[in-house]
């Protein structure tokens, strides 16, 4: 079977977040006897850690990815799941996120000859929804067995233009912020009665909105405060509103802490009748430049591809932040990251292909 025949069947299991549709089952299978499969399923999620151990050497490399997809949405032109090749290009639900990943590191560790140490694969059937029972429950698994992983490369589609040009380092995490402001619903007409919320933060909203809580470093952006929903009143125009609501998200550095957030609202609002409720539904981590993970994946890059990637910690979040807590030096790379969740999503043969070789190159020069 070729990596892109291998690519084909996993694209053509219909994996919606939680269910694998049998994927599992093939992949055992398609591993071998070889490699030794760990299971944790729980609440309908599914998790499974293949690993096979070349010689005693300590050093564990773990690859990871999930099988689930999100839902199909209206509007393909095609069967979103036959996965055929047209001109160079295949189009189906899970085509960059992340089947293609699942497909290259999947087929490298299969034909991997040796290694210098243990080579390990962890992949889960619910990281496009809430994740609770993902990854994070294998990885407490795998520390209770004293088998948690050095290192991690998460197949996430990563690049931007051309493919090679990024790794991810790193992930931001995620503070969002549930903020009302009490005032003292009036009459339009005899605003001098009443407490409008709304007149209150007026003049205060240029120091939260697109505000930069950090200057960020050579890993981070800064950690901007980013409105996402301003709600208050009564949809009349003689009614003046008894409270305002209001919504934020921080995408966070490690520069930035939950803690500081609260922080800062106390310090702008403190002089308001206000409340605020903070979640953080992760948490921002950072493996070092140079880090051997780090090295490696650049150098393979280098060989297999000729480009000379850079460092990345943009955009949402991934199940890398679970590696990153439990102390394992975790980067990411994947093919290019442009059509993902949407309808059409597209890779190509060719970075398939590549992204397979470059993982053969990993492990053969680790």
């Amino acid at each position: 079977m070729t990596i892109i025949e291998l690519f084909q069947k996993l694209l053509r299991f219909k994996s919606l977040t939680p269910n694998d549709d049998g994927a599992f089952d093939f992949i055992e299978e398609y591993l071998g006897a070889d490699w030794t499969c760990i299971k944790v399923d729980m609440e309908g999620v599914k998790n499974r850690f293949y690993y096979k151990k070349f010689n005693e050497n300590p050093q564990h490399l773990c690859f990871a990815g999930h099988i689930d997809v999100v839902p199909v949405g209206e509007g393909w032109p095609i069967d979103p799941f036959a996965a055929e090749v047209v001109d160079g290009v295949i189009s189906a639900r899970g085509a960059q996120d992340m089947k293609s990943g699942d497909a290259a590191f999947l087929y490298a560790c299969k034909h991997a000859q040796n290694f210098d140490g243990m080579l390990s694969i962890l992949m889960t059937s619910d990281e496009e929804g809430e994740g609770t029972y993902g990854t994070i429950k294998m990885l407490e698994h795998l520390k209770e067995i004293n088998m948690i992983p050095n290192y991690a490369v998460v197949a996430e589609p990563t690049c931007e233009e051309v493919f090679g040009d990024a790794i991810k380092v790193g992930r931001r995490g995620s503070i969002n912020g549930y903020l009302t402001i009490q005032g003292k619903q009036g009459h339009a007409a005899y605003p001098e009665k009443g407490i409008n919320p709304v007149h209150q933060i007026a003049p205060i909203l240029e120091k939260i909105a697109g505000f930069d809580l950090d200057n960020g470093d050579e890993y981070f952006a800064p950690s901007k405060l980013v409105i996402t929903d301003i709600r208050a009143g009564m949809q009349v125009t003689n009614v003046t509103p008894n409270k305002l609501d209001l919504m934020f998200n921080v995408r966070n550095s490690t520069n930035t802490k939950r803690e500081d957030v609260e922080a800062y609202i106390e310090k702008i609002f403190g002089h308001l009748n206000y409340s605020l409720r903070t979640t953080q539904g992760s948490y921002p981590f950072v493996t070092n430049k140079e880090s051997k993970v780090v090295k490696a994946m650049e150098n393979s890059i280098q060989e297999i591809l000729g480009i000379k990637t850079k460092h990345s910690t943009a955009g949402g979040t991934s199940d890398a932040r679970y590696f990153g807590a439990f102390g394992i030096e975790a980067i990411e790379f994947g093919v290019i990251n442009d059509t993902i969740h949407s309808i059409g999503e597209r890779t190509t043969v060719k970075e398939v292909e590549g992204l397979g070789k470059v993982f053969e190159d990993l492990i053969r020069k680790f």
